[in-house]
């Protein structure tokens, strides 16, 4: 598939209000806080929330003058719990789009259909193939020739949303995980701010549980390429 239009980085956007979901180092949220500092991404970062207390992302959104705040799953009785407070944590921010940038917790239905075409995450393998956890380790050991990420929008399915881009990196022979997972996070930090843009602008959209890129339904996933830039 080709783009329709391209939208140049110098037209003007209102900034898009959206909240950032973390778990862990950042990486991803820090690619985003650069390419809204290098104004190539019209959003406004309203705030970034963890489910844990010394993520090391929290520091990367302080770092950019971001709302860091926590919301602890610990503290809750239950997953359910956990949620509801987490999406009254959400809402105070009132976004138009909630990015999960390695956020680890399984999130209840409810809270999904509460967020229902305007919630993406960034999986670290090529859908639908290894869903959940280890995906680096799981696809050397299936002597995978190929891995990659995917972006897709979030659905009570775990990783079994709508996916609207992938990118694809190969296996190099003497690959563990580790360097494997370094390959695809490089590719990760251009994926997701092109994704979190194309929505920002009003190319991207989810009806009825189908992806549309400038108003065309996707027959298949994007591939990250400067044709969509």
């Amino acid at each position: 598939m080709t783009a329709k239009r391209k939208v140049g980085a110098s037209q003007r956007h209102a900034p898009l209000p959206i909240v950032v979901l973390i778990s862990g180092s950042g990486t991803n949220l820090q690619a985003i806080i650069d390419a809204v500092e290098l104004a190539d991404l019209p959003v406004h970062i309203r705030a970034v929330i963890s489910n844990q207390p010394q993520a090391q992302g929290l520091e990367r959104a302080r770092a950019a003058g971001i709302s860091a705040e926590v919301v602890d799953h610990t503290l809750y009785a239950d997953r359910a719990a956990f949620d509801v407070a987490l999406q009254a944590a959400i809402d105070r921010h009132q976004p138009a789009l909630v990015v999960l940038a390695g956020f680890m917790r399984i999130l209840t239905p409810e809270f999904v259909a509460h967020y229902h075409g305007r919630m993406l995450n960034i999986h670290p393998s090529l859908l639908p193939a290894f869903r959940g956890l280890d995906t680096h380790r799981r696809a050397l050991e299936a002597g995978a020739r190929e891995h990659g990420l995917s972006i897709h929008f979030v659905t009570s399915e775990l990783d079994g949303g709508p996916v609207v881009l992938q990118s694809k990196v190969p296996i190099r022979a003497g690959d563990d995980a580790t360097a494997l997972a370094s390959r695809v996070q490089i590719a990760e930090h251009k994926a997701y701010p092109q994704v979190i843009r194309w929505f920002a602008e009003g190319r991207l959209a989810l009806r009825d549980n189908q992806v549309l890129f400038d108003g065309l339904a996707l027959t298949q996933p994007l591939q990250l390429s400067e044709t969509f830039c």
